[in-house]
Formats: C-alpha cells, sequence, structure tokens
C-alpha cells in the first residue's frame, strides 16, 4: 500500500495523527509528516486515518 497526501487540500487537522501515529505525524512546524509506504500490518488503521480526514486529502494505492 502506497499512502499519497494532497498537501494542497490537507489543512492539518491531523485526526489521521490520532487514527495511524505510527504512520502520521506532526514535524515541529506541525506541519504533516508520514510514512508513504508503511508496513501491511498498519494497514487497517491507515485506512482509518484516510476516512477521518476531513478534506479527504488522503487516498491510498494499491490496497
Amino acid at each position: 500500500m502506497k499512502v499519497v497526501v494532497d498537501r494542497a487540500l490537507c489543512q492539518v487537522h491531523a485526526q489521521c495523527v490520532f487514527a495511524a501515529p505510527e504512520v502520521f505525524e506532526l514535524d515541529d512546524d506541525d506541519r504533516l509528516v508520514y510514512v508513504a509506504e508503511p508496513d501491511d500490518a498498519l494497514a487497517d488503521a491507515v485506512e482509518e486515518a484516510a476516512r477521518a480526514c476531513p478534506v479527504q486529502a488522503i487516498s491510498l494505492e494499491g490496497s
């Protein structure tokens, strides 16, 4: 699975961080950073994070 975040849409609500903290986090400047190709064991959490995004900025490829 590949995670793609549309940075033009992302408003850093950080709902993804709560849903999948192993994959998404905020850096020291409150910018979203993420693992583009997370371990398959995290698939459920990553899918939840994508659903939780209020602006639908997260898409998943190969899931």
